[in-house]
């Protein structure tokens, strides 16, 4: 064995060694490769390199553990007291829809009954269209029409909504029905074409009470609650 072959062995060996020494050795226990999907699936940071596909979701995520449920004299503890046919009424609709909250629909209801107020004022029928059954829809449009060919025009201005009080609700086969007193206080005046004031007034501040019914088809995908009925206590 001459002398350059006793170099290049000796050197082939040093870099083995160095290598093992760089590299390691497998031993069974090493970590799987990373694996970016897994890692935000476990709530880690999203990869900002990572985008993600479309497609539809499949499963649906599983619910939440369900709360401890209401003992029934607290159940509409503020709205109105157990055993009463407002109670009742409550309880058939809820019984049906489980997602229903007289408390959210209060809320929106506030807000229904002003839009309401306001559109029916300024004459105008595409937001009354998506808020009134067709039946209230048409007794408005009737008196719009009325005040359109006397030429004539309503100001309406809302000073506060005072109280919206729950005061009925039933279950009729698939439809709720839930009635809501407004108390409220307005300015309101109707002036004809001169600009002269023949109805109601433009300074006086009027306390009005509304008592209105809303309904929804509970078995319908439509969230929306149509105002179906109206009356007054003043």
């Amino acid at each position: 064995m001459d002398i350059y072959t006793i170099i290049f062995l000796a050197l082939a060996v040093f870099i083995f060694l160095r290598l093992r020494s760089v590299l390691g050795q497998r031993t069974g226990n090493e970590r799987p490769p990373f694996d970016r999907t897994a890692r935000n699936a476990l709530g880690g940071a999203p990869d900002k390199n990572v985008v993600t596909m479309p497609g539809k979701v499949i499963d649906q995520a599983p619910l939440a553990p369900a709360a401890e449920p209401t003992p029934p004299s607290d159940r509409w503890k503020g709205l109105t007291e157990p055993g009463t046919p407002l109670a009742q009424g409550l309880d058939a609709i809820v019984d049906k829809d489980s997602t229903f909250d007289p408390r959210h629909f209060i809320s929106g209801a506030r807000g229904a009954y002003e839009m309401i107020v306001l559109a029916f004022a300024n004459g105008d029928r595409r937001a009354l269209r998506d808020l009134l059954s067709s039946e209230v829809y048409e007794s408005f449009d009737a008196a719009i029409k009325d005040r359109e060919k006397n030429e004539q025009k309503t100001e309406t201005r809302f000073v506060s909504i005072d109280k919206a009080e729950l005061v009925g609700a039933e279950l009729r086969d698939r439809t709720a029905q839930l009635t809501i007193r407004f108390v409220s206080q307005m300015i309101s005046a109707t002036r004809d074409k001169a600009g002269n004031i023949v109805d109601g007034s433009a300074d006086t501040v009027a306390d009005i009470t509304d008592i209105w019914t809303f309904a929804r088809d509970i078995t319908s995908r439509d969230p929306n609650w149509k105002l179906v009925g109206t009356g007054s206590a003043n």
